[in-house]
C-alpha cells in the first residue's frame, strides 16, 4: 500500500511542477493557434497562390498501381484500384512550408514588438563607482578619502 501512496505522491509532484503545467497550456494554446494559422493559410494565402499558379491543384495527381488508366482519383478509388496519391503529399508539403513561413512571420513580428518594448523599458544607468581626483585628475574609487596617486586628501 505504501508503494501506491509513494507512486501517487510522486505523480502528483510531477504534475504540479511548473513546467508540466506550462507545457499543457502551451499545447492547448498551440491547438487554438493552429486553427487560426490553418484558416489564414486555407482562406487567404492558398487562394492567392492558386491565382498565381492558375488553379493548379496537386490533390488530383496520382498513379494507379494496378496499371489501369483512370480519369480521376475518385474513379480509381471507386474501381478499387490501389493508388499512390503523390499529389496529396506534395500538397501537404506545400501547406506545411506555407504554414511554417506564416508562423515565422508572426513570430518575427512579435519579437520585433517585444524588442521595441524592451528598449523603452531600459533600466536606469548604474550609479558611478569612480570619480576624478580634483588635484591630479586621476580616476579613483568613489569611496576614497585620499588619492592613491597624489596622496591628496579629498
Amino acid at each position: 500500500m505504501s508503494k501506491t501512496k509513494g507512486f501517487a505522491a510522486e505523480f502528483k509532484k510531477f504534475i504540479m511542477r511548473g513546467n508540466v503545467i506550462d507545457l499543457a497550456v502551451g499545447v492547448i494554446v498551440g491547438g487554438a493557434f493552429q486553427t487560426i494559422v490553418k484558416s489564414l493559410v486555407d482562406d487567404i494565402v492558398m487562394p492567392v497562390i492558386s491565382l498565381a499558379t492558375k488553379g493548379l491543384d496537386f490533390t488530383g495527381m496520382f498513379v494507379a498501381l494496378d496499371g489501369g488508366e483512370y480519369a480521376t482519383l475518385e474513379a480509381a478509388q471507386e474501381a478499387g484500384a490501389a493508388v499512390l496519391t503523390y499529389g496529396n503529399f506534395i500538397s501537404a508539403v506545400l501547406n506545411f512550408l506555407i504554414m511554417a513561413f506564416v508562423v515565422f512571420l508572426l513570430v518575427k513580428g512579435i519579437n520585433t514588438i517585444a524588442d521595441k518594448t524592451k528598449k523603452n523599458e531600459e533600466e536606469a544607468p548604474a550609479a558611478p563607482t569612480t570619480k576624478d581626483c580634483p588635484y591630479c585628475k586621476s580616476e579613483i574609487a568613489i569611496e576614497a578619502t585620499r588619492c592613491p596617486h597624489c596622496t591628496s586628501e579629498l
